[in-house]
C-alpha cells in the first residue's frame, strides 16, 4: 500500500462537474460545467435541479472579452484558464479560481484585470471586475448578492476543510485507493445541515434530488464512515433514531421540513411515480406506515466495532428494541407471526416485482433481517446491559426463522414472497437474503449458493442483478428489476460469509469493487451486462460510496 498518497489529487481525477459537482461539506450550493463556463444550483428536498437555478452561466472573461475555459478541478477549487505548470509550485498557472467563502457563498479571484459575467435564470447578464476577490452570496430564495472579499483567505479555508476531511480517509490497497479517495470525497460532499435539528450533519444519498436522511441509507453510510470518522457515523444513526413514532416505528425519512413516516407524508411526485408504476397503493384509503428494513442493530454493531461508546450504545439500543418490537406488534398485518411490508417504500426496493401483486407482502429478506436483528440485539444487550434477560429476543429469532423456512419452495429451490396471501413467483435478490441468518439448513444454503453461481440467474458479468436474468420481470435498466446495487451485493456477500462460504463472499466483494471502478464511480445502480451507470441512476450516490469504502477496507486486511 502507498504510505502517503495525495488523496485529494486522486479524488480530483473524478471531479468532472457533471456526475460530480463542485460543492463543500454542509453547503447547499452546487456548481456544474456549462461548456466553457459553469452554472450554479441549490440543493433542496424534493426539488429537481431545474427548479433550483441560481446562475445559468458564470463566465470568466479576459481583457479581450474572451471566455477562459474551465481548466482543472480539485476539491478546493475550480481553475479557469490554460493549464501551465508553474516552475516552482508545479501547480496549474490559471487566470482565476472559484472556491467557497462559506457554505452559502462562492468566491472568485485571480488576475485583477479579469471580469466575470453572470447570467441569471431570467436571462439578465451582468459583468463585474474580479479585482482583489469577488463573492457570490446565494440567498435562501436563490438570489445572488455580489460583494468584494478576500479570495486568498477563502481558498485557504476551503483547502483546509478538505485537507481535514481527507486526513480521515482510510488507506487501502493500492488498486482500490483512488476510488476510495473519490468515494470519501462523495461522503464529504454529501454532508448537509438540517437546520431544524440544530447543527446536525446529515450525509444525504445525493445533493442531486435526495436531500434528506433516509433510514437505511443512514445505516449503509454509517458503516462506511466508521472507518475514518466514527463520530460522524454515530451522528447518522442519531438522526435516524431521533424521531420514533409513539408505537416505536422509525420514520422512512428525516428531512429539513420534518419526517416522512406515513403515506400521508408522501410528496405528490412520489404518488405520481407509484401511479405510473401501476402500484396498488399509490393512493391508499387509509394511511400506511412508511419505514425501512430493520438493519438498525446491524449498523449499530458495526459502528461500535470501530469505536466503542457504551453510554451511547445503551441509549440507542432502547430505540432499536422498540422499533424491532413494532414490526411484530404493528406490522404483522395478517396476524400469522411473520411481519409484512405494508408499502413498497418500506422495503427499500420500491419497484421490485414482488410488489406487483396485492399487499401486504411477506418477504424472505424481511424475515432474514428480523432474525438477524433479534440475535444482534441479544448480543449487544449482553455486552452493554448484562442485567437484561435476552431470552425473548433469541426465542423470537428462532420462531421467526421457522416461519421464514416456510417460504422455501423445495421444488423450485428458492424462497418465495407472499403478497396478500398469494405466493409470488418472481425470482429476486430478496430470496438470497436468508443467507444472512447463517443458520439455514445446509441443503437450503447450498441451493442459494448455487443460485449466486448460476449464470442464468444471478451470476452475471458485473455482479448480482436485483431480479434473476431468467425471470420474465428482469430489466437491465429499471432500478430494482435487474440492475446491480452495491448494497444488495454487499448484504449477499455478508450472508455468504455468515453461511460458511468465505471464499465466495470475498469473490463477490472483489467483483463489487471492480464494478464501481469499471463504472467510473459510486453510482446509484449499474447495468448488469455492461457494468456502466444505468441510464436513470443518480451519480455520486452516498451508500454506494460508503459501502465501497467498507469493502475496500475489508479487502485490504
Amino acid at each position: 500500500m502507498t504510505d502517503a498518497p495525495d488523496l485529494a489529487a486522486l479524488a480530483a481525477r473524478h471531479l468532472d462537474l457533471e456526475s460530480a459537482p463542485f460543492t463543500l461539506p454542509r453547503s447547499r450550493v452546487l456548481v456544474f460545467r456549462e461548456g466553457d463556463a459553469v452554472r450554479v444550483h441549490t440543493s433542496e428536498y424534493e426539488r429537481r435541479l431545474s427548479e433550483c437555478r441560481v446562475l445559468d452561466r458564470v463566465e470568466v472573461l479576459d481583457a479581450d472579452g474572451s471566455v477562459l475555459p474551465v481548466a482543472d478541478v480539485r476539491p478546493e477549487r475550480i481553475a479557469f484558464g490554460a493549464l501551465r505548470l508553474a516552475a516552482l509550485a508545479q501547480e496549474p498557472g490559471v487566470g482565476a479560481t472559484l472556491t467557497f467563502a462559506d457554505p452559502a457563498t462562492l468566491s472568485l479571484g485571480g488576475d485583477p484585470d479579469l471580469r466575470v459575467r453572470l447570467t441569471r435564470p431570467d436571462g439578465r447578464a451582468e459583468e463585474h471586475p474580479i479585482g482583489a476577490g469577488l463573492r457570490l452570496r446565494v440567498g435562501p430564495d436563490r438570489s445572488v448578492t455580489v460583494e468584494q472579499g478576500d479570495h486568498a483567505a477563502a481558498l485557504a479555508a476551503t483547502a483546509a476543510t478538505w485537507d481535514d476531511w481527507f486526513a480521515r480517509c482510510p488507506i487501502v490497497r493500492d488498486d482500490l485507493q483512488e476510488m476510495t479517495a473519490f468515494c470519501w470525497w462523495v461522503l464529504g460532499a454529501n454532508i448537509v445541515e438540517l437546520p431544524a435539528l440544530g447543527d446536525a450533519r446529515a450525509i444525504v444519498p445525493s445533493k442531486i434530488g435526495y436531500v434528506g436522511l433516509w433510514q437505511w441509507d443512514a445505516y449503509f453510510i454509517a458503516v462506511g464512515l466508521r472507518h475514518g470518522d466514527p463520530a460522524l457515523a454515530r451522528e447518522q444513526l442519531d438522526i435516524a433514531f431521533r424521531f420514533p413514532q409513539p408505537n416505536g416505528q422509525l420514520p422512512d425519512v428525516v428531512h429539513e421540513e420534518g419526517v416522512l413516516a406515513t403515506s400521508d407524508d408522501l410528496p405528490e411526485s412520489d404518488r405520481a411515480n407509484l401511479r405510473r408504476a401501476g402500484s396498488q397503493i399509490a393512493d391508499p384509503t387509509a394511511r400506511v406506515p412508511l419505514t425501512k428494513p430493520p438493519l438498525a442493530a446491524w449498523a449499530l454493531r458495526k459502528v461500535l466495532e470501530a469505536e466503542d461508546a457504551p453510554d451511547w450504545a445503551r441509549q440507542q439500543l432502547a430505540t432499536v428494541i422498540r422499533s424491532q418490537d413494532w414490526w411484530f406488534t404493528d406490522s404483522d398485518l395478517d396476524g400469522d407471526g411473520m411481519p409484512e411490508y405494508g408499502h413498497p417504500y418500506s422495503s427499500g426496493l420500491d419497484d421490485s416485482p414482488i410488489f406487483d401483486g396485492p399487499l401486504p407482502t411477506a418477504a424472505p429478506d424481511l424475515g432474514a433481517y428480523l432474525v438477524t436483528q433479534d440475535r444482534t440485539i441479544a448480543e449487544l444487550l449482553a455486552r452493554y446491559r448484562p442485567d437484561v434477560d435476552v431470552s425473548r429476543f433469541r426465542e423470537r429469532a428462532e420462531a421467526t426463522q421457522e416461519l421464514l423456512l416456510r417460504m422455501w419452495d423445495a421444488e423450485a429451490q428458492r424462497f418465495r414472497a407472499v403478497g396478500g396471501g398469494e405466493t409470488l413467483h418472481s425470482d429476486t435478490v430478496v430470496g438470497l437474503m436468508p443467507l444472512l441468518t447463517g443458520t439455514l439448513p445446509t441443503s437450503i444454503a447450498e441451493a442459494l449458493r448455487a443460485a449466486v453461481d448460476d449464470p442464468e440467474r444471478f451470476a452475471l458479468p458485473w455482479g448480482l442483478p436485483t431480479v434473476a436474468a431468467s425471470d420474465p420481470d428482469f430489466s437491465d435498466e429499471r432500478m430494482w428489476r435487474g440492475p446491480v446495487w452495491v448494497n444488495t451485493s454487499m448484504l449477499v456477500a455478508e450472508g455468504l460469509e455468515a453461511s460458511g462460504y468465505q471464499e465466495r463472499a470475498r469473490a463477490l466483494r472483489e467483483q463489487t469493487v471492480a464494478l464501481v471502478i469499471h463504472g467510473g464511480g459510486p453510482h446509484e445502480y449499474f447495468h448488469p451486462h455492461t457494468g456502466q451507470k444505468a441510464r436513470t441512476a443518480t451519480t455520486a450516490f452516498g451508500w454506494s460510496a460508503a459501502l465501497f469504502v467498507d469493502l475496500a477496507v475489508t479487502l485490504s486486511r
